[in-house]
């Protein structure tokens, strides 16, 4: 008990030294011990490093997890050391609606038929957000939790003992500097001849007492910055060992991040492929219930004759030639000229931006202008045949606001 008693005495003078020096330091009265420049770029590079990885852990969570509610009840399994629940995602709960849907609308129905093959194509989406999630947590993100919960958390406790370290060393230094100042004072006192008239010369034997006293306290306050000193750089050096490693942080989440992006495009990849599958069922089908109808083209249907009349005829040909006629570029602008708008279909818009034409068969534009639009048969929907006055050229949908 009566050590533990010294030693609570002991770290509470220790603190109190430390404060007061940080203190002192805070206000300009003490002079602070400054780290060298390279050590310095090594703390703000650790700095960042750990700033932008919880930025962007907490976004990539944001990503593989949009329903906050969800992301608190994970975490809060794992502070529990529980595993997980199983959750059923969006896309697999859609598909359990439509085939629920379907079941109770008619599975042989149209409708049914066409809810049943979506609900197929749906689960087999919220599958593949499954494994994305599943692998995207694995390779990515546990990495740069196990950082900055591992890591992370060593640099910060090192960095901690060594700012302790330095105000040590300060302190040290502060005291030595006191106590020299204290022993040369006494020392010159005690060089002053004694006045042997007096019964005692009281002065003169103090003095000299002081100055032996303010001595030995030099000689330990030196001893107290020699050792104050030796684990300052200890400290400095196992935390810049650290530090460096951060470089190979970065290497490592490197690697990480490039298997993010490949387990990301394995999963786009895959809703694409299960979409165009779906798309072609939806296809083949909707021909069949809809007679002239073709998904996935940009071609109309051609009506007959006999079941159109001739201005719904007239009104559906096309006009002129298309874009893709007006090849090579060099009589591009030549062609357009002779190219003349639709009957209907031509539009204002509002140019919200400068372009600048690329080639003759552009047309420049001016923000804030007015032009009319209309588009031709097989052209690219990026872009819109514009006119201005006697001028004619293709222009960007981007650069334009169409108002009727």
């Amino acid at each position: 008990m009566d050590f533990n008693m010294k030693k609570l005495a002991s770290d509470a003078g220790i603190f109190f030294t430390r404060a007061v020096q940080f203190t002192e330091e805070k206000f300009g009265q003490a002079e602070k011990t400054e780290l060298d420049a390279h050590f310095e770029s090594l703390l703000a590079r650790a700095d960042s490093t750990k700033n932008w990885t919880e930025k962007i852990l907490r976004q990539t969570e944001v990503l593989l997890q949009p329903n906050p509610s969800a992301r608190v009840e994970e975490f809060l399994y794992e502070k529990l050391d529980r595993k997980v629940p199983s959750r059923v995602t969006n896309g697999e709960l859609l598909a359990q609606y439509m085939a629920e849907a379907a079941s109770e609308l008619g599975p042989t129905t149209p409708y049914g038929k066409t809810l049943i093959k979506v609900a197929e194509a749906e689960k087999r989406l919220g599958a593949a957000e499954r494994d994305f999630i599943h692998t995207a947590s694995i390779n990515f993100l546990t990495p740069l939790r196990n950082f900055l919960e591992g890591d992370w958390k060593t640099i910060s406790k090192e960095r901690r003992l060594l700012q302790n370290r330095r105000l040590d060393l300060d302190a040290s230094k502060a005291r030595l500097k006191k106590a020299k100042a204290a022993e040369a004072k006494a020392t010159c006192e005690g060089d002053t001849v004694p006045d042997f008239q007096e019964t005692r010369p009281r002065n003169y034997i103090l003095s000299a007492s002081a100055s032996a006293l303010w001595n030995d306290e030099v000689d330990k306050a030196e001893q107290e910055l020699r050792v104050a000193q030796t684990e300052f750089d200890r400290q400095a050096e196992v935390t810049r060992l650290l530090l460096e490693g951060i470089s190979s942080t970065h290497v490592n989440h490197l690697r990480c991040l490039h298997e993010f992006v490949e387990s990301q495009t394995t999963y786009y990849a895959q809703c694409y492929r299960h979409m165009l599958d779906l798309q072609k069922q939806l296809g083949s089908s909707q021909g069949a219930i809809f007679p002239g109808t073709f998904v996935g083209t940009t071609e109309p249907t051609s009506p007959t004759l006999s079941s159109t009349s001739p201005t719904t005829a007239a009104a559906t040909m096309p006009m002129g030639p298309s874009v893709a006629d007006l090849a090579p570029p060099g009589e591009a602008a030549l062609r357009l000229e002779e190219v003349a708008p639709p009957a209907s279909g031509t539009r204002k818009a509002r140019v919200l931006y400068d372009y600048e034409a690329a080639d003759s068969s552009e047309l420049a534009l001016l923000a804030d202008e007015l032009i009319t639009v209309y588009s031709l048969p097989g052209m690219d929907p990026d872009w819109l045949i514009g006119e201005r006055g006697n001028k004619k050229g293709k222009v960007p949908v981007t650069y334009l606001e169409l108002l009727s």
